[in-house]
């Protein structure tokens, strides 16, 4: 481990070098033994944020949420972690048109990779980040989509940064028919602004979407995609035992492209899944 530094809002960057650099791709994660001992048994899974294949290094961020968590905030740089990766089925990396990134909360980090992986001068990229108030956005990204140039645009809970509400908001603002149909809206270079994209003189080529946050925020950017006809893909979290698809613990419903509902793993079908396939109301 090279790095195991706190950026506030609990949130720790953790930089590892090791073989999982060589094959890791946007989306998918690595599963860490968080202590030295067996207790606790169950290793944790983190998202890939960042791959940095020259160096053999890969960085993810975490929140401590519990014990797990904790007990990996004690670790130092030049020790040793376990780590299982990378795991899963990652995102796809498109090769033209318009790529829209929606992260609620600390999603933004697995957006992070595919944002790196991403040709910008073949693809035109916006990000769509909402958190709870912008001292967590100033903690934990906000300087990181300015040193990566990217466009963005931001909502807080609150209200106190950019759309005061929620990032689907910004979602829709995005995909509104007006918009695709010529409406000039406003860039965000700032990050601080509900912004839109911008239609080009020859009108928008191929939208696509990936999002990573909360359950119920996936679910409200698949049904946007879905009312405008658009391609998303989700990054889904589940609580994971073994994290290579032997258990089952993490299996979530999906309907196949003829309607039929089945079980996938998580961890190995997934995290990211085609939006418009995943069963978010198993009761209904």
């Amino acid at each position: 481990m090279l790095e195991n530094r706190s950026l506030g809002s609990a949130i720790y960057r953790l930089v590892l070098k090791g073989a999982v650099a060589a094959t890791a791709r946007p989306g998918q994660f690595v599963h860490v033994q968080v202590g030295t001992a067996t207790d606790p048994l169950l290793r944790r899974p983190f998202s890939i944020a960042g791959i940095d294949r020259p160096k053999g290094e890969v960085t993810i961020y975490y929140r401590v949420t519990g014990r797990g968590t904790a007990l990996l905030t004690r670790v130092r740089a030049g020790e040793t972690l376990s780590v299982i990766g990378p795991v899963g089925k990652g995102f796809t990396v498109p090769a033209a048109g318009e790529l829209l990134l929606v992260a609620g909360g600390i999603g933004l980090f697995p957006l992070l990779a595919l944002l790196a992986a991403v040709d910008r001068l073949a693809v035109r990229v916006k990000v769509l980040w909402g958190g709870e108030n912008r001292r967590f956005l100033e903690d934990v990204g906000r300087a990181t989509l300015f040193q990566m140039g990217v466009d963005y645009a931001v909502a807080t809970v609150d209200g106190s940064m950019g759309h005061p509400g929620l990032v689907t908001d910004l979602l829709q603002a995005a995909l509104a028919p007006e918009t695709a149909a010529g409406q000039q809206a406003e860039s965000a270079p700032s990050g601080g602004q509900a912004g839109a994209l911008v239609k080009s003189p020859e009108g928008r080529t191929a939208i696509t979407v990936a999002a990573c946050g909360p359950k119920g925020m996936l679910q409200a950017v698949a049904a946007c995609c879905g009312r405008a006809g658009v391609p998303v893909e989700v990054s889904l979290e589940e609580r994971m035992a073994c994290g290579i698809g032997a258990c089952l613990g993490c299996a979530c419903l999906v309907r196949t492209a003829e309607g039929t509902p089945v079980r996938r793993r998580v961890c190995k079908d997934g995290p990211v899944f085609d939006g418009r396939e995943v069963v978010w109301d198993e009761t209904g």
